[in-house]
């Protein structure tokens, strides 16, 4: 399943929970993955509530210990015990994003990181309920329009902010945003890690067929416009997908190879759909080569300043591309004792040549002869 966000008075971790449970979320499903966690002396409900003539939905998360200050550490092994798996591993990847800036900013190891107005149990509640709905409705690909970030200042432990707070800049680092006139912080740090560790892409709604719309009601009350975090549902329509990326692209003549090969690898590491090089002359007839790297829109800047941060390149180029996606799916096979990947798509199945060289180099045989091996128990195991 697909979720679109269209967050035009900012997020929250508490809308966002809100609107997952208002698109269908079992609330029980969520409160269990909580329960998971070990977690005392706290209650989840949603409220059906009018905003501005919206129906939305808000998720109430009340606790008894109401300190809001607490290290990271404790938050983090918390959200770690929560099940199923994939709900802990997307909690812990929030509260770890949240530390790792706070850290940042106040020269402290994320572990040592002592936490403020986010140092609540209900940041618990909240990180772990986003993840537990997401897992519940099966949303495999997370997407928003940009994110209305508000003005003026903002108080907190350290005194008055500008807003947003420097904490949730950090986070926002790689997500697209628009100003508005709104006052204080719309954007919530917890909000915004849980769109960072959800993998969010900043891009318009994607090819789908819509099958569900909520809206997730914060608490706060604007003049300007209903404060609700619009949520759509829907799942990739059958054809191939055509989705907008970018290409980043330098000349370079005074670097290595090995360094175009360590700068391929950090690109597909931070984020890259692909990345390459090509032979070319340049000005003065200079041999050199073309660094190209392909991306969704949102990765753009984080990966143009690495280019040029690696490759010591004055500017760099960009421009927009369209990929068609063709479907694929991983299966794997054994050949006397090693296990091999198999790639398949609508025309053919390849073995994934790094567990092919492995076998191969065990086994005493050529690439070929495992390659064939390999296929031939795809072939039969289908």
């Amino acid at each position: 399943m697909i979720l679109w966000l269209n967050p035009v008075t900012g997020a929250s971790g508490d809308m966002l929970l809100g609107a997952l449970l208002g698109l269908g979320a079992p609330l029980e499903a969520v409160r269990a993955a909580v329960e998971s966690t070990g977690l005392a002396g706290w209650r989840l409900r949603a409220e059906q509530v009018q905003v501005d003539g919206i129906a939305a939905t808000r998720a109430v998360v009340e606790v008894e210990d109401t300190s809001t200050e607490r290290h990271a550490s404790e938050l983090l092994a918390r959200v770690r015990q929560a099940r199923p798996e994939p709900v802990a591993e997307l909690a812990a990847a929030a509260v770890r994003a949240i530390a790792e800036v706070e850290g940042a900013l106040h020269g402290r190891h994320p572990d040592e990181v002592h936490l403020h107005e986010i140092g609540g149990l209900d940041t618990v509640v909240d990180t772990v309920g986003v993840a537990a709905a997401l897992h519940a409705l099966g949303v495999t690909a997370v997407n928003s329009a940009p994110l209305a970030l508000g003005s003026g200042t903002v108080r907190c432990a350290h005194g008055i902010l500008p807003a947003p707070a420097p904490a949730t800049m950090q986070l926002l680092r790689g997500a697209a945003v628009v100003g508005t006139d709104l006052p204080g912080e719309t954007v919530t740090p917890t909000g915004a890690a849980l769109l960072q560790a959800a993998g969010t892409r900043f891009v318009p709604p994607p090819a789908m067929t819509v099958r569900e719309t909520a809206y997730g009601a914060g608490t706060k009350r604007f003049a300007q416009r209903p404060n609700v975090l619009p949520a759509t549902l829907g799942t990739p329509l059958t054809a191939e997908p055509v989705e907008p990326m970018v290409i980043v692209a330098c000349n370079v003549d005074d670097v290595t190879g090995e360094l175009l090969g360590h700068v391929i690898g950090r690109a597909l590491r931070a984020g890259a759909a692909d990345a390459w090089t090509t032979p070319s002359t340049t000005k003065k007839s200079r041999p050199a080569h073309v660094l190209h790297v392909l991306c969704h829109p949102d990765r753009e800047p984080e990966l143009t300043e690495l280019v040029l941060a690696e490759t010591g390149s004055l500017g760099v180029r960009s421009h927009p591309v369209y990929r068609r996606a063709l479907p694929r799916r991983t299966t794997a096979v054994t050949v006397d004792g090693h296990r091999i990947r198999l790639k398949h798509g609508p025309w053919h199945t390849k073995p994934e040549h790094d567990d092919v060289a492995a076998a191969a180099d065990a086994l005493g045989l050529s690439l070929r002869t495992v390659a064939a091996r390999a296929l031939a128990a795809g072939e039969q195991q289908a």
